[in-house]
């Protein structure tokens, strides 16, 4: 990607709070992931949830930080471009990773993901960040990932569990909660897109997000990639973040760069 056309991209991302770029894996990365996602599903880890509501026609299930014992997605993490991307979008010298988010739906699931941001489940701080949504089927516009554009620059929303909408993160509130986006869509500035195996999103952590449901006769598995860049630092919470990090806080301080072994240095 020449010079203009990084500084374009970048621009768009600084603006909006999310990009979509075609191709960013290779065709064999994408099927090394796809392997990875399917050793994943056939052996969920302990931090594994169900998504979808047990009366749900389809099954959603999500899963959390395995790229020390999935090989797949760790060879996807650390020798694809997604880390010199993340550095381009951001303007920051260093990236690392956060962690990794298998998300499946199955053909027919109903469970919609509400609206949210990310940012609020997490124990970081800062602006220079993305996440990378990356699907290995098919995705029609439909059931894509849907954004708020320019909802990364805030505020904070509250954070609530998707089934049960509690407030389990900040003290109820603490916090404006989400409006009603789904009620008056027009109002907002809302980006999605069909994508093909291989395509990335690229979002800001604070950006709002949403996904409908999924037709019957598709199904779509997608990886998730968060990486932090220079501005990002550790912020401690009272309460158990999404994704946790056992025994983070006796070893990092409040504030300090996420410079530790479970967030390893990928660009340069």
């Amino acid at each position: 990607m020449h010079a203009p056309a990084i500084e374009q991209l970048k621009e768009e991302y600084e603006r909006h709070g999310v990009v979509c770029r075609r191709g960013v894996l290779k065709p064999t990365e994408v099927d090394r992931l796809r392997e990875g996602i399917d050793a994943n599903l056939a052996t969920p880890s302990p931090r594994a949830k169900v998504a979808s509501r047990p009366d749900d026609p389809g099954f959603f299930i999500e899963d959390f930080c395995n790229w020390q014992d999935n090989a797949a997605y760790r060879e996807v993490i650390t020798q694809s471009a997604l880390a010199a991307l993340a550095a381009q979008l951001t303007g920051s010298r260093t990236i690392r990773l956060y962690h990794d988010h298998m998300l499946t739906k199955e053909s027919g699931t109903q469970q919609r993901t509400p609206w949210h941001q990310d940012q609020p489940y997490y124990n970081v701080e800062g602006s220079q960040n993305v996440s990378f949504w990356i699907p290995v089927d098919p995705v029609s516009r439909a059931s894509t990932l849907e954004f708020v554009a320019g909802s990364h620059r805030g505020p904070w929303l509250m954070p609530r569990t998707f089934m049960t909408n509690e407030a389990r993160w900040f003290p109820e509130g603490s916090l404006a909660d989400l409006p009603d986006i789904e009620a008056d869509r027009a109002a907002y500035d809302i980006r999605g897109w069909a994508m093909e195996p291989g395509d990335a999103l690229a979002f800001n952590m604070l950006t709002l997000h949403a996904s409908a449901g999924l037709e019957p006769g598709r199904r779509r598995r997608a990886f998730s990639v968060r990486m932090l860049g220079d501005d990002m630092r550790h912020a401690p919470r009272r309460w158990k973040t999404s994704p946790e990090f056992p025994g983070l806080t006796e070893q990092l301080p409040a504030g300090a760069p996420m410079d530790h072994p479970l967030f390893p240095v990928l660009w340069p």
